[in-house]
């Protein structure tokens, strides 16, 4: 197994730089080592059988960036057998072969030119033109004869796309009722990435007949505030009210009962409608909540081992909406502390993250920005929303 992540755009220049790092670092006990060792090591490391091949991938990973498609020729005329390699060499990566990473940017010359030359990939290609939204792709793709298979949909689920999601529905023909609400289920448990998106899906599913749950934490997944102010006419109480997992994740689409594989950062499991709103980037929710006097410092529910009792300000601090970059988190942070959130609230959390070897960790008697701190899971520690908080009198 490799020892790290070589990203989807790969820099040669900073390999370079770290082929010459990890050499003086070698020299320390092997003071006879060259370059050409320390370029081989580091190349193993990220899962790439040598050094050539490495940069032989950042090369022709650049050229489609840059839409560039005279080298992409060259490049695979003087080495064929990279038309069936994944782009990034490395085993298993899911972007794939060259005309199925084309696919994810959306460069048509360079995919026709590929399928010219004898690239097969092309339902691999398809499933990432319609993951990225990337239409016309998907078009062509189908005219080179690609089959998009009844799970197309899923596929766009996972990245909350509508776009996507709404042409596999158009083209794939027959899709059946299991998938439609695997698609649900994957829409609300992937990570808040793309808020307009998931609503647009589930609108989508819904209309294909999917059968939504009429609840407050569901109006909320779908972005639906109309719907909110229906549950709230009924229900005087559901500013405070707080939501098992089985309602907010409902196992009725086909959700699992396990609350790591939900793709939330603060433990939402026992939430109120404001936590959800943290964590899921829905801040025009969360204003309107507030606007009709939900307390800004309600608190989550406590379990039978007294984790909980964290309020909305907690999940700024921890959520999957930072790894967009939208740096949201530090507005709606802002805004809870500027209607009278308590910087210094404490409660005491527990979280397992998905792939993170099954083990939970357990936070007790945190602060916000404690919380923050020994949050092991730092991609999804927002260091923009902690210094509003440090602003606004918060201590860990």
């Amino acid at each position: 197994m490799s020892d790290r992540h070589l990203p989807v755009r790969p820099n040669l220049t900073q390999l370079k730089h770290q082929a010459k790092d990890l050499l003086r670092a070698m020299k320390h006990e092997r003071p006879l080592a060259k370059l050409a060792e320390a370029q081989f090591e580091l190349a193993r490391s990220y899962g790439v059988a040598s050094w050539p091949r490495l940069v032989l991938a950042c090369r022709m990973i650049d050229a489609i960036w840059r839409d560039d498609v005279r080298t992409v020729r060259t490049i695979v005329t003087k080495n064929p057998s990279l038309l069936h390699e994944a782009a990034r060499a490395v085993k298993g990566c899911n972007w794939g072969p060259p005309m199925s990473y084309a696919a994810n940017l959306g460069r048509n010359e360079i995919i026709t030119m590929l399928h010219g030359l004898g690239a097969k990939d092309l339902k691999h290609a398809l499933a990432r033109a319609l993951l990225q939204g990337e239409i016309e792709t998907a078009r062509l793709l189908q005219r080179f004869g690609a089959q998009a298979p009844g799970e197309a949909p899923v596929w766009c689920a996972e990245a909350l796309n509508d776009r996507g999601m709404a042409y596999a529905f158009e083209f794939v023909g027959d899709i059946s009722q299991n998938t439609r609400r695997e698609a649900a289920a994957m829409v609300l448990e992937t990570y808040s990435r793309f808020p307009d998106g998931k609503h647009r899906c589930l609108e989508l599913l819904a209309e294909h007949g999917v059968d939504l749950p009429d609840t407050p934490p569901m109006a909320l997944h779908r972005g639906r505030i109309d719907l909110l102010e229906a549950h709230l006419l009924r229900d005087p109480d559901l500013l405070t009210r707080t939501f098992a997992h089985a309602d907010i994740y409902p196992p009725s689409l086909g959700c699992h009962a396990d609350e790591w594989l939900a793709g939330h950062g603060t433990p939402l499991a026992g939430a109120t409608l404001l936590h959800m709103c943290a964590d899921y980037d829905e801040i025009e929710i969360a204003r309107w909540l507030l606007d009709r006097g939900m307390p800004v410092d309600v608190k989550a529910a406590t379990d039978g081992d007294g984790f909980g009792g964290h309020t909305a300000l907690f999940g700024c601090v921890v959520s999957y909406a930072q790894l967009t970059g939208r740096q949201q988190d530090a507005s709606f942070a802002r805004m809870l502390l500027d209607r009278g959130a308590n910087p210094n609230a404490r409660a005491s959390l527990r979280k397992r993250l998905y792939g993170d070897n099954e083990a939970t960790h357990e936070y007790r008697d945190v602060t916000p920005l404690s919380w923050g701190q020994r949050f092991h899971g730092r991609d999804l520690v927002s260091e923009p929303a902690m210094l509003v908080i440090a602003e606004h009198g918060g201590h860990p």
